[in-house]
């Protein structure tokens, strides 16, 4: 079973093109859009469990130049 969640990401104005190219090309990382208002982009991930969700919060996406800070909120299977 895997783990699926959606990021929302607060980015610095300007760098919203930038940061979406560099969540692009992480594995995990299926969908990211863009949008008006805040957050400014909202990602969906599906990784094999929680802690390889961890690993692309804390060591992927925190370190993309321009993104100011993520909430991550875990799909509740039903």
């Amino acid at each position: 079973m895997s783990t699926k969640a959606y990021i929302l990401i607060k980015v610095k104005a300007g760098k919203t093109k930038d940061v979406l190219h560099a969540l692009k090309k992480i594995n995990g990382v299926e969908q990211a859009h863009p949008c008006f208002g805040q957050p400014d982009i909202f990602s969906f991930v599906n990784v094999p469990d929680e802690r390889s969700l961890s690993d692309i919060v804390i060591t992927k996406i925190h370190t993309i130049e321009g993104v100011e800070e993520t909430d991550t909120h875990i799909v509740a299977e039903t």
